[in-house]
């Protein structure tokens, strides 16, 4: 039964590291694991093609509902195809990121992903990121980890994923986004980013990626640590 199979709900602002913790304890475990932003980056994609208004509900919730959303782990990346074409990509462009951000408000269009995202709770466990996790999605998780950092922080760190990319910003810049990003996430009426009550909160900000990952993994209950051990057994 689905409810039965164990989720590690890991929430938290843009920047903060909970993909990289997320993806990372999930390839420890041997679990699945679910980027939910990487979604709505398909239906900003998506909408940005067809030249809808990220702003229409209606429109956004037409197209969410009818898009092939598939996702393929393999053994050094997780790519996402949407209607059977590789978009892993270009999900990741800052235009699609901002449009996406604009269509995320949409309760119609949050409806529509939410089957999709708790298909991905399969055995033996499931290690699932995003912002809404552990408040709406998979409210009985039996771990909930919150990850903050400081706002210029995560500012450089977006930094330097975009030159990565071959992309120059501003840290000026790219700190307003984020702050206006953190607004609209905390404000939105549908699932806004909050803290569930009974989750764990990290500040990430001085901490390197293996430093959080220690911090994270001292939290695992001691079934998960079980289920560690036999799969790597």
């Amino acid at each position: 039964m689905p409810e039965t199979v164990p989720v590690i709900a890991v929430d938290g602002t843009a920047g903060s590291g909970k993909g990289t913790l997320a993806r990372n304890l999930a390839n420890e475990l041997g679990w699945h694991y679910l980027d939910s932003g990487a979604l709505y980056r398909a239906i900003g994609l998506a909408v940005l093609e067809r030249g809808a208004n990220p702003d229409d509900a209606g429109a956004c919730s037409e197209i969410a509902r009818g898009l092939r959303i598939e996702t393929q782990t393999l053994p050094e990346s997780i790519r996402l195809l949407l209607d059977g074409v590789d978009v892993t990509a270009r999900i990741r462009e800052p235009e699609v990121g901002h449009v996406a951000s604009r269509v995320s408000v949409h309760p119609e269009v949050r409806r529509a992903l939410l089957d999709h995202q708790r298909a991905a709770r399969r055995m033996p466990g499931l290690v699932a990121d995003g912002r809404d996790m552990g408040t709406v999605i998979f409210p009985n998780a039996c771990l909930k980890i919150h990850l903050t950092a400081s706002l210029e922080e995560r500012a450089r760190r977006r930094q330097r994923q975009l030159e990565e990319m071959g992309i120059n910003a501003r840290l000026n810049t790219l700190i307003d986004e984020l702050n206006q990003r953190d607004l609209q996430d905390m404000r939105r009426g549908a699932s806004p980013l909050i803290q569930a009550p009974d989750a764990i909160l990290i500040d990430t900000s001085a901490c390197s990626i293996e430093e959080v990952h220690a911090k994270a993994r001292a939290c695992l209950p001691g079934i998960l640590t079980q289920s560690d051990k036999g799969t790597h057994s």
